[in-house]
């Protein structure tokens, strides 16, 4: 899925910046957060890259990622040290310079104070030219939107604070309503009827994921869409071909994501 026409789903992409989660040395936490935050937003986060601190790596990413979706949201690289290079790529990757922005000295001013402004720290207010600021509620240094591509840090509690912040100001979807069936079912036993299904239903996404709990093997049918009749519509077609394969559902969960 690409920049979507649909005014009810937007698209978008993100890119996870940082040696220390590809060595293994910290977990990738944010991932998981800001999809489900996304969704709620009738966001579908449609791809994730990680990728190293590396100029040509990160200019690469959002040169190929930002006409491609509605929004692209990238995390890591905007602190004090060597290795954050993050405002520079993204600078880079639009041709555009990276300067002192005022509003952001400002708002490192007041939280450090002068004295404890030190030129580490100070970097942390050089944003490419045209860019708006993200506010930054627990360490003051912001971080900032070029185009459709989002820049924020990589600590989850700040990334949250955040991108609360952006999902308050971009133009979202509906949300994304989901629900859950479980069976006994081997995945297979049920494939063809689903595809069929899935081909019915192309507004409905609907994953199958075979899962293996207490010793006893199972299937998961996960279907999600904005609009509401036609979900369980689909819900209840399931629910006759799992019945026809001679199981009963065991679980069956319905819900709106939401915030």
């Amino acid at each position: 899925m690409a920049k979507s026409d649909d005014p009810d789903v937007f698209s978008a992409a993100l890119v996870i910046i940082g040696n220390e989660i590809l060595a293994g040395r910290t977990q990738d936490t944010n991932t998981p957060w800001i999809a489900e935050r996304l969704t709620a937003h009738g966001i579908l986060l449609n791809e994730v890259r990680i990728i190293p601190d590396e100029e040509p790596e990160i200019i690469h990413a959002v040169r190929s990622l930002y006409p491609k979706y509605d929004y692209v949201f990238t995390t890591g690289g905007i602190g004090p040290t060597h290795d954050d290079i993050t405002a520079d790529c993204v600078a880079k990757a639009f041709d555009a310079q990276l300067v002192r922005n005022e509003e952001a000295f400002r708002m490192l001013e007041e939280h450090y104070g002068l004295e404890e402004l030190t030129p580490p720290r100070a970097k942390m207010c050089m944003i490419p030219a045209g860019a708006s600021l993200i506010p930054n509620p627990v360490t003051a240094a912001p971080g900032f939107i070029m185009e459709n591509v989002h820049v924020m840090a990589g600590v989850p509690r700040i990334m949250q604070a955040m991108l609360d912040h952006v999902l308050g100001m971009i133009k979202a979807g509906k949300p994304i309503l989901s629900n859950t069936v479980a069976c006994s079912l081997p995945e297979s036993a049920v494939a063809e009827d689903v595809t069929a299904l899935q081909e019915t239903y192309a507004e409905i996404q609907i994953g199958s994921y075979p899962h293996y709990r207490g010793g006893v093997l199972g299937l998961s049918l996960v279907l999600r869409g904005t609009d509401k009749d036609r979900l369980e519509a689909a819900t209840a077609e399931l629910l006759e071909i799992i019945r026809k394969h001679g199981d009963e559902p065991r679980a069956l969960s319905i819900r709106t994501v939401d915030s």
